[in-house]
């Protein structure tokens, strides 16, 4: 994706207005296509299904008699949407509706899904939980192995596929690291998540899968191309029969984003990390 189009059609590395009155023309869609094309995808051909989902920390508004009310919100973009929502438009968005007044709970809750599915392009699922929700909800750890202890070497931090090796021994297996780092494309902030991995077929060397998804750490993506690049690399340099990435983004300005891709129809379990 070039620099030209994110600076001409995105708010991103911008001085912008705080507006806290709701405004759905605050969010920015980016298509999807010009990433994919990059990593070789066809619209009509992805070799995944998955979604995007992100989670709102900073969710608030007034209802009628003035009095803020607070929600966590979890909206569920799918892959398959010809377009991601940038995140720092996703964020003002959402801020917009700070000082705007609603008749409850499901109005905010249609809105959002009603402007985000809009920007999307495709039918985007929103909740709105209470706090006491989230909390009973709880936290876990990401399912499998951790590949993390493995001692590695590395002199470059750009990914290259050829990193990763594979035995001809036969598992279905569940890895993760929580070392995973890469960078905003336009702001350069970087952006820290736990990526699992989940698999059958030749078993993965987990210290060159490690090697691998360190070697992002000075790559400049969007949180949803690292993990479309992950999945392609795994299933062009590994062939697995069945295949999962969950990448598991830290929040910035109040939102996560998890993004999988599967070529399995069930989706991942989702509930926060510890470092979520």
């Amino acid at each position: 994706m070039s620099d030209e189009y994110l600076s001409e059609h995105t708010q991103l590395g911008k001085t912008t207005e705080n507006i806290y009155t709701y405004t759905p023309s605050l969010l920015c869609p980016i298509p999807r296509a010009m990433a994919r094309k990059e990593l070789g995808f066809e619209a009509e051909t992805l070799p995944f299904n998955g979604s995007d989902i992100w989670t709102g920390y900073e969710i608030s508004w007034l209802a009628e008699s003035g009095k803020p009310e607070i929600a966590i919100a979890e909206f569920r973009i799918p892959a398959m949407s010809p377009n991601i929502i940038e995140s720092k438009s996703f964020k003002m968005y959402l801020n917009s509706f700070n000082l705007s007044k609603f008749e409850g709970w499901g109005v905010v809750e249609e809105l959002m899904t009603k402007d985000i599915s809009a920007a999307a392009g495709a039918p985007v699922q929103v909740t709105l939980l209470t706090p006491q929700q989230m909390l009973r909800a709880g936290i876990e750890s990401p399912k499998g192995t951790c590949i993390d202890a493995h001692d590695i070497t590395l002199e470059a931090y750009l990914p290259e596929a050829s990193l990763l090796q594979v035995s001809e021994q036969q598992v279905r297996e569940d890895v993760y690291s929580d070392l995973f780092r890469s960078n905003c494309p336009v702001t350069g902030q970087p952006d820290w998540a736990t990526i699992a991995i989940s698999y059958s077929g030749n078993q993965i060397d987990h210290a060159s899968l490690l090697r691998y998804l360190v070697s992002f750490r000075d790559q400049a993506e969007f949180h949803e191309q690292c993990a479309e690049r992950i999945f392609r690399d795994i299933s062009e340099q590994c062939a697995p029969q069945e295949l999962t990435v969950f990448a598991r983004f830290l929040r910035r300005g109040g939102l996560d984003i998890n993004p999988w891709r599967s070529n399995v129809r069930e989706a991942p379990r989702f509930q926060r990390l510890s470092r979520q």
